[in-house]
């Protein structure tokens, strides 16, 4: 996992990444305090295009699911924003967006304190490639 691009910045239990046009987030790892009882994930796109060239998500699960839900969601296919209904090993997800939007989402930190290691990535077709970082607790 690429950790070049940095943590995320981290205030009351909450941070906002940023997506772009470039098809990257602007960190690689996300630290939640274990002081947090639940935890916010904003994410800002920062780039112009539309969701249905550059769409892009926040979605978070164990590491070693990533692959079979990023198989699963595209199959699922853009009317579910690229996320399967009621898939039990997605943790969190925010709603697919396009560029200028914003969108977030919040969950129990619970459910990331034991069974990691747990990653975040973009279920937009291909970009979990190099849209992911992981998520931890400390």
């Amino acid at each position: 996992m690429d950790t070049s691009k940095g943590m995320a910045v981290v205030t009351d239990c909450a941070t906002e990444i940023e997506g772009s046009d470039a098809m990257q987030y602007n960190v690689s790892s996300i630290v939640v305090p274990s002081s947090c009882k639940d935890f916010k994930i904003t994410l800002k796109h920062t780039g112009t295009m539309p969701v249905t060239a550059m769409g892009h998500d926040v979605v978070v699960t164990k590491q070693s699911d990533l692959q079979a839900v990023d198989a699963d969601g595209m199959a699922a296919g853009a009317a579910s924003g690229y996320v399967k209904a009621d898939d039990p090993r997605v943790i969190a997800h925010t709603s697919l967006i396009g560029g200028g939007e914003t969108t977030s989402v919040s969950f129990p930190v619970s459910k990331i304190q034991s069974g990691g290691p747990y990653v975040f990535f973009c279920s937009f077709p291909g970009h979990a490639a190099l849209m992911k970082g992981t998520i931890s607790v400390q």
